[in-house]
């Protein structure tokens, strides 16, 4: 992959030639409580690539101090999903890991007289903080003595009280202009039980405190975060000095990436799954990592967006164009071409032997013969798209098929249209045509120009398909609930057919329909039913 240069690649070479660090170590720190979208791929792709770029490496590690909202489901589809995009950890840690030592440290803080335990509402709390115009007042509880502090701390972790009884709490600054330095919780009591250390604990780390020290354990030598957590980085120093770790990281920020109409609120996506919104966290409207697999983005395609929006200091947004440009460019180097008929309208060649069915060899992508062929059909009964027929031609730039007029099929011969079948509501339900034996494609024949080119598909071998569309998930107004701005007409399916090559496809194959768009065969598809989801559309469509 090509060198990324951006601010933290600035102060990653400025720390090697400065003799700081010999080796790059970041790490990406997600928590199991959901699946990873799209925004997440910001922060694989920047801590991977910023190690590897150096010859470094990164872990990952999960943030799992939270037992409530944890689940192994999640640390299983957080790993998929890294090593989907391409990367693998040289080392994959858990929170948990370090349990012992956060508490030996937390002890630490208490013998230096920088930690106490508080036994305050969480309303006192949050009202004796203040605000930015109002200094904090300090606890009633924030003098007791260290030993008595040792007591209750060691009588927290024997399960002595109920949660939200008492925390403790970082004895820092209650005046200090940043909130986050107001003697903020280092740990809290929660009875649930944790996915990795069982009930073995019942107090567990805030991030705030546990983040800086797995960093500093682990050697982390950049800690890559987005901007949100700027304010944060004075007490992740606190942290890291006092509890007096040996190794020093580097808290580096930088902004998030959004996209238009794009919802990326895990605990939004979180409801919507619970609440059977969607078919799960890979329905593939979801913007979750594995839902864009599932409707067919690939690895490359991300990588390729997320690089290409750069890298910086301030959260920025961009719309749905930008991912989809680099989704068409990847698929158009990759993809096969085929042809599927969507909204099937029949055509009957009357001057077709009814016994006959002839093949033609065809590429599955003129300029990628590696690709390979596949032989189509051609006979008497064909299908196309609805929307490539009008029985009056509307005006002299319709290239496609109408009453009295002639078009070519891909791949095959000239046909002309004579005549039209209406069902009882006078809906046109068959064309009948004639075809010209003389124009076969690639024969030569340039005696006269058609009226454009259309797609078809062999009426006798094709094979039935359904075809997934999507619309945006959310609609409405911002100022709505998030709820009930759920776009419940956002999954369109239609029947349809495509060639009868395609019959032994598998879940992820991917394909250009020919003037329809890219496709992806759903993980639900069979052979005896086909599904295929609309990947992204041509951006120059015929529809």
């Amino acid at each position: 992959m090509e060198k990324i240069s951006n601010f933290i690649t600035t102060i990653i070479e400025s720390d090697l030639e400065s003799g700081k660090h010999d080796e790059i170590v970041t790490r990406f720190p997600p928590e199991p409580n959901g699946f990873l979208h799209i925004g997440h791929a910001r922060a694989i792709i920047t801590d991977f690539e910023s190690a590897r770029q150096y010859q470094g490496y990164t872990n990952l590690r999960y943030d799992d101090t939270n037992p409530s909202k944890e689940d192994d489901v999640y640390v299983k589809a957080i790993l998929d999903d890294i090593r989907w995009l391409g990367y693998e950890p040289k080392n994959i840690y858990f929170a948990s890991d370090y349990f012992e030592e956060m508490y030996e440290r937390a002890v630490l803080l208490i013998k230096k007289g920088l930690a106490y335990v508080d036994h305050s509402t969480p309303e006192e709390m949050a009202k004796d903080r203040g605000n930015i115009q109002t200094p904090g007042v300090e606890s009633r509880y924030r003098n007791r003595s260290v030993e008595e502090n040792l007591r209750l701390f060691q009588e927290m972790r024997e399960g002595k009280f109920k949660e939200g009884e008492c925390v403790l709490r970082a004895k820092i600054d209650m005046t200090s202009p940043n909130m986050n330095m107001r003697d903020p919780a280092l740990y809290r009591i929660s009875y649930a039980e944790h996915h990795n250390t069982g009930k073995a604990w019942c107090i567990y780390p805030m991030y705030d405190y546990a983040h800086p020290i797995e960093d500093a354990i682990e050697g982390i030598t950049h800690s890559l975060c987005s901007l949100e957590f700027e304010d944060h980085r004075p007490l992740y120093d606190w942290v890291v000095r006092e509890t007096e770790m040996p190794k020093v990281p580097r808290q580096i920020e930088f902004g998030r990436l959004s996209i238009e109409n794009t919802v990326m609120s895990k605990r939004f996506l979180r409801a919507l799954v619970e609440e059977g919104k969607v078919i799960g966290w890979d329905d593939p409207r979801m913007p979750t990592l594995s839902g864009l697999r599932r409707r067919g983005y690939t690895p490359e395609a991300i990588r390729k967006f997320v690089i290409s929006t750069g890298l910086s200091k301030v959260n920025s947004t961009v719309g749905t164009d930008m991912l989809e440009a680099a989704l068409r460019d990847v698929l158009a180097e990759v993809a096969p071409r085929a042809m599927a008929v969507i909204n099937p309208l029949k055509v009957t060649l009357t001057n077709y032997d009814e016994s006959k069915v002839e093949y033609f060899e065809v590429p599955y992508h003129s300029e990628k013969p590696e690709l390979g062929t596949r032989r189509i059909p051609f006979s008497k009964h064909l299908y196309i798209e609805q929307d490539d027929f009008v029985v009056t031609k509307p005006n002299n730039k319709y290239k496609r098929l109408s009453l009295g007029d002639e078009v070519r099929l891909f791949h095959a011969y000239f046909i002309k249209a004579n005549d039209v079948i209406y069902d009882d509501e006078g809906h046109v339900i068959e064309v009948l045509a004639t075809y010209d034996e003389n124009t076969r494609s690639g024969s030569g024949f340039n005696e006269r120009k058609p009226n454009g080119t259309i797609h078809y598909v062999e009426a006798t071998h094709a094979k039935k398909a359904q075809f997934n569309f999507f619309g945006p998930m959310i609609q409405g107004d911002d100022d709505m609930d998030l709820m009930d701005r759920f776009n419940n007409d956002s999954w369109t399916i239609k029947e349809g057919f495509v060639e009868e090559a395609l019959s032994n496809v598998k879940p992820q194959d991917k394909f250009q329909f020919m003037r329809n768009g890219y496709f992806n065969t759903d993980l639900d598809s069979t052979e005896d039913k086909l599904i295929f989801n609309e990947i992204v559309p041509l951006k120059s469509s015929y529809k």
